[in-house]
């Protein structure tokens, strides 16, 4: 029979309802999403935002459960299946990097072709002073292309918006969301990120693409995509969260090396931000598979230089080398860089307070539906439009120089003299920013030799446009990515630095751009290596490296002091439970035991079917300790774990017997290991659709085979930072607490992810919410935050 245990709370602590430090932060959380967590009390199963809707989220079974069928498959495999199944990753990693590769590639070609040719149109009608006509022109088709971007997303799969890289660092932490490796999930992220980023909106691909190089390892990882139909029997070796979990790592970095054609950038921020596991075998499949992209990049691109591929060819990140290639400074440039850095890290920090701050607002208003979220992305999307065109009109026209080795004023797609306005013979630098992608904004501004092409005034109105456009842009129902709005801003920070410090420093002012994009990403991002090689392969300048170092390290130091990366504070916003690689203070003054909480669900080794189905059927826990009691053992003893999935396969198969007796050797021929294996993305059978009979529901199931004899536990007396460690280097869903003195009950209870987190354990004891870490924080006046 199922046993019920409560285990009562520690003398002194009463458990109030949210934490004193947590209550102003949670405030400006999602309503529903408040709600939801704490009916969800200490189930494994809880919610979060995936995208732009509020789902159901669960752990990952990252622990391979070594029952007898795991044991008998492994005894029967030879040499050759090992080889297979190695041989197969193999050729997963190739796959993906080739796919990976030909969406990055397809994206920026899309993306170059539509917005040039509407900024091609738009710049005929400005030379033919159709003033009215071309600004019609241009807010229209941004505002139908967010339109199509915002209606697919809400429509098709609310789970492709914003960046992805959250719900995938998520992922590759343990938690897993519905839907978010569809595979319409893929389709709109590609399709959604082209649209968005082609309207003129302040957002990337850069992390779109990240997404959409793990949704394309994922949907390989599991043989296709079930529901539609389109799988395949030959990738059937991947039936564990482990190994998804290594394809999607790979995916993730094949993503990143695809929108910036940085294949060990790519492999480095997948290492630095993404992955909460590493080993040195996911560390040669990861380079492998970012090699693959960068190959199958460099193929596509040298096509392109032929003139095939339209207006896409010299303009976007993916295809350019800006900087010189003997750049030199000396000592009496590091005061300047080193202004440059501390300020960038205080620009940074600023800038994910206010993200922040936006998204939490954001969230509420999209919780009221579908139109909600479309008219406010159709408002985003109008008030950029009239930004980008009107205020160039503020900015000055500046005769064209002499020296330009290109024309002047640019008539057509690119380049860094658009006429807008102005007379012949004159140039708008303003309207040169703002009349490009961002990609090409970013070369223009990294690009040498171009000290007096801009003047400051349009340099301070670029930069703080695109600071709080890019703020205000990321959260709408689109794909839209942060690493390009936070390169574009902190490249028009870095150059009107340089303009300020002038004679005073040897650096040119591309030089000044890079180095301001440095410091805002480090600032923002709080990443130091990967971002160091991604922007040295994009610049193509390795003499960059002593002082992108040094910038980048300055400012993650700084900002460090007042909040968290971006990925991690909207990471929170959304309700992800992310597991942190370090352990608060006050987990070492509490014990496991301190935060165990009941009831616990018990079963017998043989256990009767209807016991089996109401405990199913009443609680939302994944894990279950199995005991033995006498006759089968001399004392109650803990035989090990059984999951939820593998009940569920023991009640739809009937494997029943009619006396509460070990099955022995005969429950071998009705099963196989792969009926036990995942069977994808998805949340499998339900114990409400299996029908039994009274008779079936008063017979017994021999529990024994299907168990993981070998759990990973704990005495109850260890410190919760050390189990913690525990759970998150072994990537563990269950952590089972046995009792410091056997008795009478083998296991206290079992410790899931949901116990680490601070807002459970503060909430169990209050007391120890002095001992957290403090950070410098930015405050708005309280009557703020009723909005």
């Amino acid at each position: 029979m199922a046993v019920l245990i409560t285990p009562a709370l520690p003398n002194g602590f009463s458990p109030p309802e949210t934490a004193p430090e947590e209550a102003d932060e949670e405030s400006l959380t999602h309503p529903l999403l408040n709600r939801l967590s704490r009916s969800a009390s200490n189930n494994t199963s809880q919610v979060a935002i995936v995208g732009s809707s509020v789902c159901p989220i669960e752990s990952l079974d990252y622990e391979i459960m070594e029952n007898d069928y795991f044991k008998q498959d492994w005894r029967r495999g030879e040499k050759i299946q090992i080889l297979q199944y190695v041989s197969m990753k193999w050729m997963m990693c190739f796959f993906i990097g080739l796919l990976v590769g030909l969406v990055g590639f397809c994206n920026n070609l899309a993306v170059e072709n539509i917005a040039g040719m509407k900024f091609v149109v738009t710049s005929d009608m400005m030379l033919a002073r159709r003033y009215t006509a071309a600004f019609l022109v241009f807010a229209s088709s941004n505002f139908g292309l967010t339109l199509f971007a915002s209606l697919i997303t809400a429509f098709i799969a609310p789970e492709a918006a914003g960046s992805g890289i959250p719900e995938v660092k998520a992922y590759l932490n343990g938690v897993d969301a519905p839907a978010i490796f569809s595979l319409r999930t893929l389709f709109v992220k590609i399709v959604g990120s082209i649209s968005a980023v082609s309207g003129s909106l302040v957002i990337g691909k850069a992390g779109p693409m990240v997404h959409t190089g793990a949704c394309i390892a994922a949907l390989m990882g599991q043989g296709g995509s079930k529901k539609y139909g389109l799988t395949w029997k030959w990738l059937k070796y991947f039936k564990n969260d482990r190994d998804r979990r290594d394809l999607v790592t790979c995916g993730s970095a094949a993503g990143m090396a695809a929108a910036f054609r940085a294949p060990v950038g790519g492999l480095l921020f997948a290492l630095e931000e993404m992955a909460s596991w590493w080993r040195s075998a996911l560390l040669w499949r990861a380079f492998f598979t970012t090699a693959v992209v960068a190959i199958v990049l460099r193929a596509l691109i040298d096509l392109c230089l032929s003139g095939k591929c339209g207006l896409f060819g010299k303009g976007g990140l993916i295809v350019f080398d800006v900087t010189s290639a003997n750049s030199a400074y000396q000592i009496r440039d590091v005061p300047p860089v080193l202004f440059l850095a501390v300020i960038g890290g205080l620009w940074g920090s600023l800038y994910n307070f206010l993200q922040d701050w936006v998204l939490r607002i954001y969230n509420r208003i999209n919780e009221r539906g579908a139109v909600y979220k479309i008219v406010l992305a159709l408002t985003v999307s109008i008030f950029t439009s009239c930004l980008l065109f009107g205020l160039p009109w503020l900015a000055p026209c500046r005769p064209c120089p002499s020296d330009t080795s290109e024309p002047c004023p640019t008539i057509g797609r690119n380049g860094n003299f658009k006429k807008f306005q102005c007379p012949p013979g004159h140039y708008n630098d303003l309207a040169s920013l703002f009349f490009n992608t961002n990609d090409d904004a970013i070369k223009n501004l990294f690009s040498k030799d171009t000290d007096n092409e801009f003047h400051h005034l349009s340099m301070l109105i670029f930069f703080i446009t695109c600071f709080f456009l890019s703020i205000f842009s990321y959260g709408i129902v689109a794909p839209a990515g942060l690493f390009v709005p936070v390169i574009v801003t902190g490249a028009a920070y870095g150059r009107f630095i340089g303009m300020l410090f002038g004679s005073h420093s040897t650096l040119n002012h591309g030089l000044f751009a890079v180095l301001g994009s440095a410091s805002l990403l480090g600032g923002s991002m709080r990443m130091t290596v990967s971002l160091c090689v991604i922007i040295l392969e994009l610049t193509n300048d390795l003499l960059l490296l002593p002082l992108m170092m040094l910038v980048l390290l300055i400012s993650k130091t700084v900002a460090d002091a007042f909040n968290g990366n971006i990925y991690d504070l909207i990471m929170k916003a959304k309700g992800f439970p992310y597991l942190e690689g370090h352990a608060e203070p006050y987990l070492r003054q509490l014990s496991v035991s301190d935060v165990v909480t009941g009831p616990l669900q018990l079963f017998n080794g043989i256990e009767k079917v209807s016991n089996i189905v109401h405990i199913l059927k009443t609680t939302g826990h994944n894990g279950f300790p199995v005991v033995d009691e006498p006759p089968l053992s001399e004392a109650p003893i803990l035989f090990g774990l059984i999951l939820r999935a593998h009940l569920v396969t023991l009640l739809k198969k009937k494997a029943f017997l009619q006396n509460p007796v070990p099955a022995g050797y005969d429950a071998f021929n009705q099963f196989s290991a792969d009926e036990f294996a995942k069977k994808g993305l998805d949340y499998g059978d339900r114990v409400e659709n299996i029908q039994l009979t009274d008779e079936e529901m008063d017979m017994f199931v021999d529990l024994h085979p299907f168990c993981n004899a070998s759990p990973y536990t704990v005495l109850e007396t260890m410190s919760l930072a050390k189990a913690l460690m525990l759970f998150r280097e072994v990537a563990l869903r269950h952590l089972l607490v046995i009792p410091k003195v056997y008795g009478m009950i083998p296991v206290v209870g079992i410790i899931t992810r949901h116990d680490f987190m601070p807002e459970h354990v503060l909430s169990l004891h209050p007391s120890l919410a002095k001992s957290k870490w403090k950070r410098l924080r930015f405050k708005l006046p309280r009557g703020i935050k009723f909005f």
